[in-house]
């Protein structure tokens, strides 16, 4: 295994990783222009942010598609990890993990909520089990950490956790960090949550599609949103195969407008 770590520094930038819906952009056997064209800002992985702290990387997420994301980034290192949930495209990547302890010298650690620590504990239950490995590397090392909706630190870093909702009977979290905010995956924000997100510069918020749907918002949800919010700047992400880049973007309010995997913002 490699000792020594190459990566971009991406001190005091947001990267998004991906931007895209639980099936990506493409979508497999669509034949819609958006997915038969494969325009670059309209090529959507699994949606992830990282962002490049004082004392680290700190991602959100580890999607199916984290290696080939990391890859593309040229982000040879994750120091800790977030989830906002427990859903596969959010994180059935974990095992790409595996390689981190190599370079930390110590487990990776994760925060996460109860539920999603269950899943992780029986989707990957190889990486917990009491007898020895046959050799190091053969699962990933991690340390969780329990979130209770109080803020806390990591790498150096203010969170503030946000509940949210992903449909009527499901909850996830987002996260505040200073003066930017990430909410994806959610159709209705508590008002205990809009009080935590007032005063933003930057809100990144799921918009599915123009059509409604029962768990995400649709993109004049998220508009009315932000409209309310009144952040400086909206990214949108969580982008489905109906809404392409340009002409989507070309019909949204100032300041609002679809992020892209691979957009890099300062914080």
């Amino acid at each position: 295994m490699p000792q020594k770590f190459v990566t971009t520094d991406i001190r005091g930038q947001l990267v998004f990783l991906g931007t895209g819906t639980s099936v990506g952009v493409p979508v497999i056997g669509c034949s819609c222009d958006v997915c038969q064209k494969k325009l670059p800002k309209n090529q959507r992985s699994r949606s992830s942010v990282v962002l490049g702290l004082r004392e680290g990387n700190l991602l959100i997420d580890t999607t199916p598609d984290l290696r080939s994301q990391l890859l593309r980034e040229g982000l040879g290192i994750i120091h800790s990890v977030l989830y906002t949930h427990e859903h596969a495209d959010h994180l059935f990547g974990l095992d790409d993990l595996r390689l981190f302890p190599f370079f930390l010298n110590h487990a990776v650690p994760l925060y996460c909520e109860p539920q999603v620590e269950e899943r992780i504990r029986t989707s990957f239950d190889y990486a917990f089990r009491e007898e020895p490995f046959t050799h190091a590397g053969a699962a990933p090392r991690l340390e969780m950490h329990s979130i209770d909706l109080k803020s806390f630190h990591v790498l150096g870093q203010q969170v503030v956790p946000l509940r949210l909702k992903h449909g009527p009977n499901f909850d996830v979290l987002g996260f505040r960090f200073g003066d930017v905010a990430y909410c994806t995956d959610v159709n209705e924000i508590p008002p205990e949550s809009c009080d935590l997100l007032q005063g933003l510069d930057t809100l990144i918020l799921g918009a599915l599609r123009d059509r409604p749907h029962p768990t995400h918002f649709s993109l004049e949800e998220a508009i009315a949103v932000a409209e309310q919010l009144k952040p400086r700047r909206t990214y949108l992400t969580h982008v489905s195969h109906e809404l392409d880049y340009d002409t989507t973007n070309a019909r949204l309010p100032q300041g609002i407008e679809l992020a892209y995997d691979g957009l890099k913002i300062g914080f």
